[in-house]
């Protein structure tokens, strides 16, 4: 009587390896129906072929094997969807990561980049609306997103004379918790949940523009720092960005225009 498909059938069956097929027992991910006591050869039924290729799939995506058991180990197809789709969006932050520190690798390896044009400006005092809060680094996105929609529709129908911009703190970035301040310039600025009036400094500005997607923002900030010490200037607090045009006002990211704006005082006569 037959025992059941030798570990080299069941491995031409599946497209597994007979190597991956011993890994998967040993982990205890997919255990032959029966072991014979004297060969130790290895027999697998033909219900075994489709869990051997959910778990080989889930390899394949780097799901550890404590979830993978937990998918094998659960009939309930909400939960088994649940513990999948987790981890695929892990692995889709993972891409976007990869693809951020793509962009931006390229753009600090090109040797043909052009010079940076940097203004110097005098920014005077001036009344906005705007949402501050204190935001931890990984939340921006998030902050950001909620208060620039609460941001619009307060100052809806009121006469905008600038575009929108933020006010973003150093500690942000340097011990990854800070203030942010996004604001809209408008006239009569209003009071209504977060949103309040606020007078924003004058500064003085070390500006340029960093044209199309934000994967490579922290390139532009670094050349822009760069040209600051060789001009003999200190950044004198927090940086400020000015969206002239961006996800809120086109899909294009080659659209998509950004102005930093470093607050400079000099440190030696020019």
């Amino acid at each position: 009587m037959r025992r059941g498909l030798t570990i080299g059938e069941f491995a031409q069956l599946t497209r597994l390896s007979v190597r991956t097929l011993r890994r998967y027992h040993e982990a205890r991910l997919l255990e032959p129906a029966t072991v014979d006591e004297a060969t130790g050869y290895r027999y697998y039924s033909r219900e075994q072929i489709p869990p051997a290729q959910v778990i080989h799939r889930l390899r394949e995506l780097d799901v550890p094997l404590a979830e993978v058991e937990r998918v094998l180990a659960t009939d309930d197809p909400g939960t088994r969807a649940g513990l999948i789709a987790g981890h695929l969006q892990r692995l889709e932050d993972r891409l976007d990561r990869t693809r951020t520190a793509v962009t931006s690798l390229r753009q600090l390896l090109r040797p043909d980049v052009a010079a940076l044009a940097v203004e110097l400006r005098s920014v005077p005092a001036r009344t906005v609306a705007a949402i501050e809060a204190v935001v931890d680094l990984d939340a921006v996105l998030g902050w950001y997103d909620g208060a620039m929609a609460e941001l619009d529709a307060a100052v809806a129908g009121r006469e905008g004379f600038a575009p929108p911009g933020g006010v973003y703190a150093n500690e942000l970035f340097t011990t990854g918790r800070g203030s942010m301040l996004v604001y809209r310039p408008v006239t009569d600025a209003p009071a209504i949940g977060r949103v309040a009036p606020r007078t924003l400094p004058a500064v003085e500005l070390a500006v340029t523009i960093h044209s199309g997607p934000h994967d490579d923002l922290d390139v532009t900030y670094g050349r822009l720092g760069g040209w600051v010490v060789e001009h003999a200037l200190a950044v004198d607090g927090p940086v400020h960005e000015t969206y002239l045009c961006g996800p809120r006002d086109t899909p294009d990211p080659r659209r998509w225009r950004t102005e930093i704006g470093w607050p400079v005082f000099r440190l030696s006569p020019p």
